[in-house]
């Protein structure tokens, strides 16, 4: 072979390497993430670089004014029309902004908000050797019991890397609804998971069952991860793009150019719809739906309070708006298919996770097995496959993240010498030991039972609205049955605060700081003005509800 021969080989071969594009960002657009990982990388920076005493105060200031940033971020967009109008993909098609994207990221960081004041509450455990501390281990890298871990409660160690990865576990929720192919949503779905695996193992009372809680999530949380990627696989591999319309045109069979290598797989059903089935698997996992909701009760019961509430709702949102758009968006071409397969899902999860809940005696695990049934009335709205079935989802994603985060909140001023009495037989007769915190704690419950007057009504009623609509009465009946057994734990938990004798040994309510006070005072503002003047947010969500294609 000659040297020019070569030569001419190596020029063909290099042309194409001088014409890669540079990538078009719209940073505009993806500002409300980019504030939060921002934020994020600062966190750690004061980690590393600002001396103990003063963490707490520069990790609250740069989380608060961050979430606050991105939140004015998202209404700016909105405002200007990005939700409805202008609603286009971003960041080279890897990211949409559209309406649904933009009001489930600011429910996101509207909850991420309220959750932050829970966990930087340091008022409600009594001081520790003369110095405040709050829910989370003084050293998180000690051995429970040890002496080093004795060490760092006597030196008034606080734990401020939760900050941050409080921060992290954001911004992979607010890209996670968004996503707009399939390599992001994955991404996405490891950023939002990790940070919350390491929060769930940072207690400062019962450690090794925190610790327990995070590896249970952890291994489960990544067999749901791999299920996932392997649907992500075959989809590829059926559709020979990670992107969603390309995936949505080749499951229509409108596509245009077809990749040579790929023509003898593309379009192959058998790839399309198990790789569906496995990554909608991996959503459901997320969202804590029948059969995949073994993990919630442990995992909600072991974590640090102020993390349960902010997990149980920020990654429903998200988890439900990425659901949303996967079968909305992605594969409504194969509607027929999975919508039997969700009423099945949907069915076990309102009357597994009701009935179970009857038999919970600690009210960590008898929230979760609420938020399973909750996860199946909100699945009853995601089948509906109409505009009002994604819009009552919407309403009653915001409605509920509240509600939740407000009742995990009341969870941790309950106390005895062990911290946090979780157990349903303490709260007995709590209404005449502290009858404003009862009086909260009643609202929150019916607002889970769907009581009118209150947002779970307003909530409950636009998605079965939707539901019967769309053509799934069946359904709305099974879910107003549930609702009735589930309406029967709730009411249960009331009668023992108000009708019974209060112990002499029971616990005590611990007086918060404002941080929680404002926690629980929004979730029950919230959850009134949701309940008595519903239409304004509703007609909100109505408009938010369509995707961009």
């Amino acid at each position: 072979m000659s040297a020019t021969a070569v030569h001419s080989l190596w020029t063909t071969a290099a042309d194409p390497i001088a014409k890669i594009d540079a990538p078009k960002i719209e940073y505009g657009q993806l500002a409300p993430t980019l504030i939060i990982v921002g934020a994020a990388i600062v966190g750690i920076l004061i980690e590393a670089f600002v001396p103990r005493k003063s963490r707490y105060y520069a990790q609250m200031f740069v989380s608060v004014v961050a979430i606050a940033a991105a939140f004015a971020a998202v209404v700016a967009l909105a405002a200007d029309g990005y939700g409805t109008t202008k609603a286009q993909i971003a960041a080279m098609g890897a990211i949409a902004v559209d309406g649904p994207a933009l009001f489930l990221q600011g429910t996101i960081l509207l909850a991420a908000l309220v959750g932050l004041f829970t966990f930087a509450e340091r008022r409600l455990d009594p001081e520790v050797h003369g110095n405040r501390v709050d829910s989370f281990a003084a050293q998180a890298a000690s051995v429970p019991g040890s002496e080093s871990e004795k060490a760092a409660v006597k030196a008034g160690f606080t734990t401020t890397e939760v900050f941050p990865l409080l921060l992290f576990a954001v911004a992979g929720m607010l890209i996670f609804p968004a996503a707009n192919d399939l390599l992001t949503l994955f991404v996405a779905l490891e950023v939002l998971s990790l940070p919350l695996y390491l929060l769930c193992a940072l207690a400062r009372r019962k450690r090794l069952m925190s610790q327990e809680a995070a590896v249970k999530y952890f291994l489960l949380g990544a067999f749901a991860s791999a299920f996932t990627l392997f649907g992500i696989a075959l989809l590829y591999g059926y559709a020979g793009s990670m992107s969603y319309a390309t995936i949505a045109q080749v499951v229509d069979g409108t596509v245009q150019d077809v990749n040579p290598a790929l023509a003898d797989t593309m379009g192959n059903d058998a790839l399309l719809l198990i790789g569906a089935a496995l990554l909608v698997m991996g959503l459901l996992f997320k969202v804590g739906a029948v059969p995949f909701h073994m993990w919630t009760p442990d995992v909600y019961q072991g974590a640090p309070t102020p993390v349960t509430g902010f997990m149980a709702a920020a990654t429903k949102v998200a988890a439900f708006g990425a659901l949303l758009r996967l079968l909305y968006v992605v594969l409504p071409g194969l509607r027929w298919d999975w919508r039997p397969v969700m009423w099945a899902v949907a069915i076990v999860t309102m009357l597994g996770g009701a009935i179970v809940a009857i038999t919970q005696t600690d009210i960590k695990r008898l929230l979760a097995y609420s938020s399973i049934a909750h996860a199946g009335f909100i699945l009853a709205g995601v089948i509906a496959t109409t505009p009002d079935g994604v819009s009552s989802v919407l309403f009653y994603l915001a409605a509920y993240s509240f509600v939740t985060i407000g009742a995990f909140a009341v969870v941790t001023l309950v106390r005895d010498a062990g911290g946090e009495a979780t157990h349903l037989s303490k709260w007995a007769g709590l209404g005449r030991r502290s009858p404003l915190v009862a009086a909260v704690f009643a609202v929150f419950l019916l607002a889970f039972a769907g009581i009118p007057l209150t947002s779970g009504f307003a909530g409950k009623f636009a998605v079965f609205k939707a539901a019967a609509e769309g053509g799934a009465a069946p359904l709305v009946v099974i879910g107003v049955i549930s609702s009735a057994i589930a309406a029967f734990f709730y009411i249960r938990v009331i009668v023992l605060m108000f009708f019974s004798e209060p112990r002499p040994e029971g616990p005590t309510v611990a007086v918060p700081s404002p941080l929680t006070m404002t926690a629980i005072g929004v979730g029950v503002a919230v959850t009134l003005v949701l309940g008595v003047a519903p239409q304004y947010f509703l007609d909100l969500a109505g408009q938010a509800g369509v995707f961009v294609r």
